[in-house]
């Protein structure tokens, strides 16, 4: 039997694989970045769900990556967990706009 990160290194070589794993590390970032920012804020689930006016199932939702928030819900978040959104564009190495 094959281990995890084994067969992760030897998939990583083919270019499709490749492609869509980095294409998921984003939404990855959002939800560990989620889950942390309500972490730092001391809140379960429920309380944040108040302070957001939402429900604690909207929460799990946010934090499991089912979905994807809407710049709106991001800020709400925020606001809820004492944080500043920031959102920012950084240019991808030998990637030129068209």
């Amino acid at each position: 039997m094959m281990k995890f990160s084994t067969l992760h290194k030897k998939l990583m070589k083919d270019p499709e694989y490749r492609r869509e794993y980095d294409a998921l590390e984003e939404e990855f970032a959002l939800i560990a970045a989620v889950a942390k920012a309500r972490a730092r804020a001391g809140l379960s689930q429920a309380q944040l769900a108040k302070r957001m006016k939402t429900t604690q199932s909207a929460i799990a939702r946010l934090e499991s990556g089912r979905g994807k928030p809407s710049t709106r819900t991001l800020s709400r978040f925020a606001k809820a967990t004492g944080h500043r959104l920031k959102i920012s564009f950084e240019p991808v190495r030998g990637s030129r706009a068209r």
